[in-house]
């Protein structure tokens, strides 16, 4: 008797766990006797035995940055809001207020341009309605008849405000919808402190940006070939369709062509916001982003931090023991 009742109780339990038994069965099976796990018990392969038997090559880790000397940018640079990036690496070499609410000015234009270049065809034409004349302008004229593409040189290169605000109006919805889309992409890339309310980067307490969410927007705009390629020109002429209005173009980044590497991307000011300043420089392979919000002198704090990183970083690779 009292083996029958250990036999139904015993039966019970297995009836009631049989899926969990059958589980724990397959998966002994599956480690018993799949390749990989064979990885694990291969102790003479070493130490990279793993990466050699995975089917698809490891990448290669970026180089390191290494601040070889110990010294870091002090008073001398005026900038309220500063970063200093290593794209390959992900690195910051040197921030200062890097997450203070600051006017961003016409820095602004970056996301500009990765809104029109989402929707548009560089070939579309906008017919120009309400001309934006304050501030720099590339002189456009109502009714004119110019391509998202030259228009997109007007703002990046000249930093037209008219250019950026014809960009926008083109959008379907006018202004409210494309600047509507370009908080919707702020909020995409995280830009978790940045808000936008016009197309152009005129001052509002509600248009704001951080250093680092500037940062991480060059770096995802880089990305995009034809801003990297427009933002390196230091002068161009451009024209309507019609090819009777012309408009001779240059770069307000006066360290284009004076700095050995520099290749971009955007200024910006106002009197509220100060001095800003975008740069992407390049040289022995390392490209670096530097970021300069509310300064005093933004070539001049650009030109001392391109200066400081390469004379006191050197770049390491590191790699697993063979």
């Amino acid at each position: 008797m009292p083996n029958t009742i250990f036999s139904r109780i015993r039966s019970s339990w297995v009836a009631r766990q049989w899926d969990k038994l059958l589980f724990l069965l397959l998966f002994a099976v599956f480690f018993v006797f799949t390749p990989s796990a064979k990885i694990f018990t291969k102790q003479s392969l070493g130490t990279n035995a793993f990466a050699r038997l995975l089917p698809f090559p490891t990448p290669t880790p970026a180089p390191y940055p290494i601040n070889k000397t110990g010294w870091y940018p002090g008073p001398e640079i005026s900038a309220a809001g500063v970063v200093v990036y290593d794209l390959s690496s992900g690195v910051t070499l040197f921030g200062r207020n890097t997450e203070a609410s600051l006017f961003p000015a016409s820095t602004t234009k970056i996301m500009t341009a990765l809104i029109a270049l989402e929707h548009y065809e560089l070939d579309d034409v906008v017919t120009v309605a309400t001309v934006a004349n304050s501030g720099a302008v590339m002189g456009l004229v109502p009714g004119e008849q110019i391509t998202v593409e030259n228009l997109l040189y007007g703002a990046l290169v000249q930093s037209g405000n008219d250019a950026a605000w014809a960009l926008a109006e083109h959008y379907p919805g006018g202004v409210p919808a494309f600047v509507g889309a370009m908080n919707e992409k702020a909020a995409a890339l995280h830009l978790t402190n940045s808000h936008f309310t016009n197309p152009v980067g005129f001052d509002d307490p509600n248009h704001v940006m951080t250093a680092i969410d500037l940062t991480r927007l060059a770096a995802y705009a880089l990305t995009n070939k034809t801003i990297a390629k427009i933002v390196a020109i230091p002068q161009i002429t451009i024209s309507d369709v019609t090819h009777t209005r012309f408009h001779p173009l240059t770069n307000v980044n006066t360290l284009l062509g004076k700095i050995p590497g520099v290749a971009g991307i955007k200024t910006g000011w106002t009197e509220e916001a100060g001095e800003n300043l975008v740069t992407l420089v390049e040289r022995n392979g390392h490209r670096i982003i530097i970021v300069v919000l509310k300064s005093q002198n933004r070539f001049a704090d650009t030109e001392s931090l391109i200066t400081w990183v390469f004379a006191n970083y050197e770049w390491q690779t590191f790699s697993p023991p063979s």
